[in-house]
């Protein structure tokens, strides 16, 4: 299939039929593909890394809020608005990045 991995994690793409069936929640994967029936958590084997790239996406975070606080000097409720969402948003697309790269990755292995 030639389709990006940020297009398919961002619309959440099953690796062999294309449906939009991949991920249940945000940044939970779903069991199995409701349209062609692929068993996406047999192929995901990669979850202890998630917490590796929580951790070093949080400290990219905080830099650059420390640093946007220093040249800016927002008032606190300016930063809280706004660097709430930016940390939900990255975190859960770097999450489904992780996973689409994973699942991809480890369905075209078993394709061979």
């Amino acid at each position: 299939m030639g389709v990006s991995l940020a297009r398919a994690a961002l619309s959440g793409l099953c690796p062999r039929c294309g449906a939009k069936t991949l991920f249940a929640a945000p940044a939970g994967l779903a069991e199995e593909c409701a349209s062609c029936g692929l068993d996406f958590l047999t192929l995901e084997r990669g979850g202890r890394f998630v917490g590796v790239l929580t951790m070093l996406l949080a400290l990219v975070l905080i830099f650059a809020a420390l640093g946007v606080d220093e040249w800016l000097r927002p008032p606190l409720w300016a930063s809280l608005a706004f660097w709430a969402p930016v940390t939900v948003g990255t975190v859960i697309g770097a999450l489904r990045l992780y996973k689409t790269i994973w699942i991809y990755h480890s369905y075209q292995g078993s394709e061979e």
